[in-house]
C-alpha cells in the first residue's frame, strides 16, 4: 500500500516537472510503426520548437509527410493533461476524415501510450473524447450545427485547404470567451492567397535552417538548388544516383546522415515582427522514403507528363502554392476581349441570356450571342460568341424585375441558393424564362438535367465543366466585354483557379478553387449555362409580365 502511495507521489511530482510539450511527448508518448517506440525528434527536429510555442497563432505550410499532424496530436494531449483545456480539432469533413483520423490516429496513440490510456476515461464517441473533465472535440468543417456551442482554448485545423472556408469564422469564434488560447492551422497548400498561403504569407514566415556538415554556413533545402537530377526519364536506372547538395558549397549532403546535421536546426523568421508564427517545410528534410532523392527525382520528371503530377509536386513534395499554367485567367487575357461597346448601351436584337449569382447582393451578367447557321443541340456553346452587354448588381429580387423587362432574355439562370424561396418567386415572376440552378456531383460535362413537374424550373449542372467553358472565353477570345468593364468584375474572374487531383485510377482530375470573391464569375457562368436552354425558345421575344 505504502509503495503504490509513493508511486502516485512520485508520478505527481514528475508530471509538474513536465512544462514543455516537447518533454511531455518524450516522457508520456510511444509511437508505432515506421519510428516504434518512445517519442523522439531525431527524425523531426523541426517539430520541437513548434511543439512548445505559446504564440497565440501558429500556421504550418508544409509538405505531406512531415510530422505536423502528429505534433498537433502531442499538443492536443498535453494542453488536455497538463492544462486541462478542452480542445476542438477539425478535419475537412466528418465523413470520412474525422472517421479516420481517429481510427488510425487517435485510437492507436491511446493504445500504444499507456499513459494515454490511464488519461482517457472515454474515447467511444468518434467526436467527442473525454479525460475527466476536459474534452476533445473532433469535427469536420462542413456542418455549421457541429462547429456551434463548443467553448474551448485549443483549436487545431488539420489541413485547411480541403475545409469548406466559409465556416472558418465560426470556428474562431467558439475560442472568444477564453481567457487563453492558442490556434494551429496547418496544411499542404493549394494556390496562392488561399486556404493556409492566405495565413502564412501574414505570418513571421520561417524557415528551417542548419549549419551545413561541410562549409558551416547557414542554409536550408530548396528545390531545385538542392536536388541534383541525374536522368531525364523516370525508368533510367541512373536516376536512382540523384542526390542532395549544399545550395551554399554545392557539397553532396548523405541522405542517411540528414538526422544527424539537422539535428542543431533552428526556424528562422523572415519577419520576426509579427504577431503570428509561420512554418514552412517541405520533403527534402525528411528523413523516410518521402525524402529519399530518388522519390524527388521521379515525382519532379511525372510533372511533364500530368498536370496532376505537377500540382501534387509543388503542394504535397515542396509544400508550396503553385498555379499550372493557363489554370487562372489573367489580366491580359481579360484586357484582350475588351471592346468598345459601353456597360448597359445595347439595344439588343440577338439571343439573350442572364446570369445571377445570389449573395449579400444579386450580381447579374447579362450576354447578347452570335450563332453560326449550321449551330444546333447541345454543343452550341462551342460555336456560339458572346458579348457582354451590362454587368451589375443589385440589392433586392425585385430590382431584377427591371433588368428582366430592359433586357427580355430568352433564359435567365439565378442561384438556387441561399436565398431558395426568393430565387423561386423571381422564377415564377418569369414563369419558362428564368429557371434556378444548382452545381452538382451527380452530372456529367456539360450535361443538364431539368427537373421535372414541381421542380421545372430547377437545373443541375456540373461546376467544373461549365466554368471551364465560361472562363475559357477569356483565353481563347469569344467573349467581348465592355470598355468600362467594372474593375470587381474581373477581379472576380481571376480569383477562380483550376487546380489538378488524381482520382482512384490515378486519372487527372480538375475543380475550381476561390481565392477571393468570385459572384461575378458566377453569374457570368450561369448566363453561359443558360444558351442552351434559350435556343430552345428560340428567336429573341417579350416576356409575359
Amino acid at each position: 500500500m505504502l509503495t503504490k502511495f509513493l508511486e502516485v507521489i512520485h508520478a505527481g511530482l514528475e508530471r509538474q516537472t513536465l512544462t514543455k510539450c516537447s518533454h511531455w511527448a518524450e516522457k508520456c508518448r510511444i509511437m508505432g510503426p515506421p519510428l516504434a517506440g518512445p517519442w523522439t525528434f531525431t527524425y523531426h527536429p523541426w517539430l520541437r520548437e513548434m511543439q512548445d510555442t505559446d504564440t497565440e497563432l501558429c500556421i504550418g505550410q508544409k509538405a505531406a509527410q512531415v510530422g505536423f499532424t502528429e505534433m498537433a496530436l502531442n499538443r492536443v494531449f498535453y494542453c488536455i493533461d497538463i492544462k486541462h483545456a478542452d480542445c476542438l480539432y477539425i478535419l475537412p469533413a466528418m465523413h470520412p476524415d474525422a472517421h479516420d483520423f481517429s481510427a488510425s490516429r487517435f485510437d492507436p496513440a491511446i493504445d500504444l501510450s499507456p499513459y494515454l490510456k490511464n488519461l482517457f476515461s472515454d474515447v467511444k464517441n468518434i467526436g467527442h473524447k473525454r479525460a475527466g473533465s476536459t474534452n476533445l472535440f473532433i469535427r469536420g468543417s462542413r456542418s455549421r450545427a457541429g462547429l456551434k456551442s463548443i467553448p474551448i482554448s485549443q483549436l487545431t485545423l488539420d489541413e485547411i485547404d480541403e475545409m469548406n472556408q466559409a465556416n472558418i469564422p465560426l470556428v474562431f469564434e467558439r475560442q472568444s470567451g477564453q481567457i487563453n488560447k492558442q490556434t494551429w492551422i496547418f496544411s499542404t497548400p493549394t494556390v496562392d492567397g488561399f486556404g493556409v498561403n492566405k495565413w502564412f504569407t501574414q505570418s513571421t514566415e520561417e524557415h528551417f535552417m542548419f549549419a551545413c556538415p561541410h562549409c558551416s554556413r547557414q542554409t536550408e533545402l530548396v528545390f531545385p538548388e538542392c536536388l541534383v537530377i541525374t536522368a531525364d526519364d523516370a525508368l533510367d536506372i541512373r536516376l536512382r544516383e540523384s542526390y542532395l547538395i549544399c545550395k551554399e558549397c554545392k557539397h553532396p549532403l548523405d541522405h542517411n546522415s540528414r538526422s544527424e546535421w539537422l539535428k542543431n536546426g533552428k526556424w528562422i523568421p523572415k519577419f520576426p515582427n509579427r504577431d503570428s508564427r509561420g512554418f514552412h517545410i517541405n520533403q527534402l528534410y525528411s528523413s523516410t522514403v518521402a525524402g529519399r532523392p530518388i522519390e524527388l527525382a521521379k515525382a519532379f520528371l511525372s510533372t511533364f507528363v500530368s498536370k496532376a503530377a505537377e500540382q501534387e509536386f509543388y503542394n504535397s513534395k515542396l509544400g508550396l502554392p503553385h498555379i499550372v499554367m493557363g489554370a487562372r485567367i489573367n489580366e491580359s487575357n481579360i484586357v484582350d476581349c475588351i471592346s468598345s461597346h459601353k456597360n448597359g448601351t445595347i439595344i439588343p436584337s440577338k439571343l439573350i441570356t442572364m446570369g445571377i449569382d445570389v449573395g449579400s447582393w444579386l450580381h447579374y451578367v447579362v450576354k447578347e450571342w452570335s450563332l453560326p447557321i449550321r449551330a444546333s443541340g447541345p454543343d452550341i456553346n462551342m460555336d456560339a460568341k458572346a458579348r457582354i452587354i451590362e454587368i451589375g448588381k443589385v440589392l433586392q429580387f425585385t430590382e431584377l424585375d427591371v433588368i428582366m423587362q430592359k433586357y427580355r432574355p430568352n433564359m435567365t439562370i439565378i442561384d438556387a441558393n441561399p436565398e431558395r424561396r426568393k430565387s423561386y418567386e423571381f422564377a415564377q415572376r418569369f414563369w419558362g424564362y428564368v429557371k434556378l440552378c444548382f452545381y452538382g456531383n451527380n452530372v456529367n460535362g456539360k450535361q443538364i438535367n431539368e427537373g421535372k413537374d414541381l421542380m421545372e424550373n430547377m437545373v443541375t449542372v456540373d461546376r467544373t465543366s461549365w466554368l471551364d467553358l465560361t472562363l475559357g472565353r477569356y483565353a481563347n477570345k469569344t467573349v467581348l466585354l465592355p470598355v468600362d468593364t467594372p474593375l470587381e468584375f474581373k477581379e472576380n474572374i481571376k480569383a477562380l483557379v483550376r487546380i489538378y487531383e488524381e482520382d482512384s485510377n490515378k486519372n487527372p482530375v480538375g475543380k475550381y478553387i476561390s481565392t477571393s470573391s468570385d459572384h461575378y464569375a458566377h453569374a457570368d457562368n450561369y448566363a453561359e449555362i443558360a444558351l442552351p436552354l434559350a435556343f430552345k425558345i428560340g428567336t429573341h421575344q417579350n416576356i409575359r409580365s
